[in-house]
Parts: structure tokens; sequence; C-alpha cells
């Protein structure tokens, strides 16, 4: 893996014993450099570049290191006291999401220790894939009966504790979320206007327990820097801030596409070979299982092929267009239902485009093959044949490429997990029998 720089002379730094040089540098340089550095060091190193850092920075490396895992180890590996002062000097929401990696026994040892840890409890409770598990509870809040003066005043005093502060919310008496309060506003107001009179409305929110995907998609579709969570109340509980939706969204994507390729989700990239064979060898099995019905259908058309041996050079084209077909039909209409862009009642226009795509592709793909074919000194015959299957196959993989993931996903089954072997399976076996199927058919009788 290559290095950058600043990162690479970091490591130069520490790994000499240069201490002192070590820390003036790591004082100006990024989180991200500096888990950069912790996730290039060993477990033993790490927890000494732990002790070394300054907690703030301690936290802010720990937090920006790739592998969480790493992370949580190298917390606790710090010990109680020490782990618990770099806690208290990360947010909230970052603090619960290493801590809920760690066993009860290990997050109550270092919380215990936490001079505050009201808000970390609090957010402990929810799933870490939730809008609670993702929301931090530092925020900027005024009531609603506060005037113009007396809203600036209190933004200047929670501004100390929430430093990057984008939104501000408002609330009344009773904590409930009543709306947001614009900047531009506040300042162009009359002193003496309560907040009420020239807030916005808080339309867009969320409940702690909404999957981090719906979160995500939230705000990516009403462009928000901030979305507030509130209890089934409507009382204000946090807010999700944009860097966690990124986060959420990397997540998501890197999730997607390990699904897709027939690996479970739940098998880290960093995993050992002994984990990864786990995790990909039942979809191997499912695999070879749907193989077989490609090979069955071979099988049975052994006596056409033998008969007229072209057709063996043909069967792995036709059914490799198909398939390739079928996995760009595919990954559209996944990504289409990932995102929410198949509205109800639509599904039939999705597979009729796919399908209408297929056609016309098959169609300009099956001329070419025929070409081929009849240049090649095999026939007309033979060529109209390639042609009838590559039309065939590639308006099949369309139509299955489209209507698979549409079908698994309202069997509420995950389409990115298993529309790929079923899709690899139907273009298969339909294009090796309108091969062999029509080659028997026109050629052989």
């Amino acid at each position: 893996m290559s290095v950058r720089p600043l990162v690479q002379s970091l490591l130069d730094l520490f790994r000499s014993g240069n201490i002192k040089g070590f820390l003036a540098r790591a004082q100006q340089a990024e989180p991200a450099d500096l888990g950069d550095v912790m996730a290039s060091l060993d477990e033993s190193e790490r927890v000494e570049v732990a002790r070394a850092l300054p907690r703030r920075l301690s936290g802010q490396a720990l937090i920006a290191m790739s592998d969480e895992e790493d992370a949580e180890e190298t917390l606790v590996a710090l010990g109680p006291e020490d782990a618990a002062e770099v806690v208290d000097q990360m947010p909230d929401d970052d603090a619960a999401d290493i801590l809920g990696g760690l066993t009860p026994e290990d997050q109550e040892r270092i919380l215990t220790q936490v001079e505050d840890r009201t808000d970390v409890d609090a957010l402990l409770k929810y799933g870490e894939d939730t809008a609670g598990g993702l929301m931090t509870t530092q925020m900027v809040v005024v009531q609603s009966t506060a005037t113009a003066v007396e809203a600036i005043e209190a933004i200047r005093s929670q501004s100390e504790e929430d430093e990057e502060f984008i939104d501000v919310f408002v609330t009344d008496d009773h904590g409930h979320l009543v709306g947001i309060l614009p900047i531009k506003r506040l300042l162009t107001s009359q002193p003496g206007r309560t907040v009420g009179q020239f807030m916005e409305e808080a339309a867009i929110r969320v409940g702690p327990d909404v999957d981090q995907e719906e979160v995500a998609h939230q705000m990516t579709r009403y462009n928000l820097s901030n979305l507030p969570v509130v209890d089934s109340s409507g009382r204000l509980l946090g807010r999700v801030t944009l860097d966690d939706v990124i986060h959420v969204v990397e997540e998501e994507n890197t999730e997607d596409m390990l699904k897709f390729g027939g690996v479970s989700a739940d098998e880290e990239l960093t995993a050992s070979w002994g984990d990864a064979v786990k995790s990909r060898l039942p979809w191997l099995y499912v695999n070879l299982a749907t193989a077989f019905l490609a090979g069955a259908v071979v099988y049975v058309y052994q006596a056409t092929i033998a008969r007229n041996v072209a057709l063996a050079v043909w069967m792995p084209i036709i059914a490799g267009m198909g398939g390739n077909a079928g996995t760009q039909a595919l990954a559209v209409t996944v990504r289409r239902l990932a995102i929410g862009n198949i509205p109800a009642g639509r599904s039939a226009e999705v597979v009729g485009k796919e399908m209408l795509v297929g056609l016309i592709n098959g169609l300009a793909n099956g001329v070419a093959v025929a070409l081929v074919a009849v240049l090649l000194g095999e026939g007309a015959i033979l060529g109209l044949v390639v042609f009838l299957a590559m039309v065939g196959n590639l308006f099949v993989a369309g139509f299955a490429g489209a209507l698979i993931p549409i079908v698994l996903e309202r069997l509420d089954i995950d389409p990115a997990v298993a529309s790929s072997i079923f899709v690899t399976t139907f273009t298969d076996v339909c294009g090796f029998l309108l091969l062999l199927g029509l080659a028997g058919w026109l050629l052989i009788h």
C-alpha cells in the first residue's frame, strides 16, 4: 500500500525514536493522516502513539482509522483511565460508534471513568445502523419564545461546545422540535421579535429507529446538512450530520458491491482467508447448483453438438453475451431499487424498457455474429441460427435482469445478494436452449 509523504515522515519519526519531532509534526497533521499513521502500525505501536499524542489528537486518530476493529482494540489496550480521557475528547456520536463495538464489560470499565457519560449512554442504546446510532446530541437549540437578542446570546454560548454548527434548531418549552432558525433572518430581524415569528418549519425529520440507508436517502434527496432526530412525541433528540451520511453512503455502496459479487456483507475487507472462505463458499454452492441446469441443457443436446461441432464455438459466445446484457440490466434495476426510483405501479415500464434495449442490442449483435459465421464458411443457415439465438438471448437477458430483482424486492429478499446468480442461470439456460434447439430444428432436420 502506498503511503503519502506526510504519513511516511510521521512513521519515520516515530520509528526512529524521535518522539518530540513526531508530536510536533502530528500537531499539524489532519485527522485522516493520523488515522493512516495508526493503521500502518502494529497493536503495540498504536497504543504507544495513542499514549504519546494529546488526548484530543488520539481520539481524532482513532475515529479516522479505516478499520474500526483496530480502533476498538487500541482503545481497550490503553486501559480504562487513559481510554476514558480519550473518549472525553471525542464527539459523543464517534465515542458511541467505537464503544459500541466493545463487549459490555469493556464498555462499562471505560465509561465508569468518563467524566460525563450521559450523552454516550443515550446513544449506545440505539442500533449502530439507525438514525439514533448515527446522531450526535451536540446541537445549538433556542426556544421559540426567545427574542432575536436572546437567541443570538444563546447561540453564542452554545457554539463554544459545538464549534461546527450549521443549523439552529427551535424547540418549544417542552423540548419538541418546532422549526429551524435561518441565521440570515435572525441577524436581519428586529431585536424584540420572537424566534417563532420568523423561523422555518422543520418538515424533514426522522425517528431514532429509522435505518441509516433511509437517513442518507432523506439527506441527499432534500440536500440537508443536518437532519433532526425526534422521538415519537416530536421531542428533539439529536441530529445526523453530513459527514456521518458520507460514511453511510460509502458503507452501503461497499455492502451492495460485495453482495452483487456474491460475497456476504458481513465479510470484512481485511478478513482472514478462513473467514473469506466461510462467507463465500455457500454462494458458490448455490451457483454450482444452478450451473448444473445449464449443463443439463448441453447434455440433452449432446447429439446435436456431435453432429455439428461448430456449435460448441458459439455456445460460450451466446451465453456470455446474454450474461453481460443481463448484468447491465440488473445493475441499473438494483440501483433504481436502492434509491427508490421505481414508483409503485411502474415496474412493468422498467421491465419493458430493458426488454426493448435487449432486443435492439440483440439485433445489432446478432447481425455481427451472423456475418462472422458466414465469413468463416459456416453457411447461411448457421448464420441464421446464431442470429436468432443472440437476439432471443439478449431479449431474455433484459427481461430477467429487470424482473428478477423487482420480484426479489417484493418478496423481501435483498436483490443485490441473489439476483446475479439467477440472471446468469437464466441467460445461460436460454442461450443454450435457443442455440441448440434452433440448430436441431434448422440444421439437423
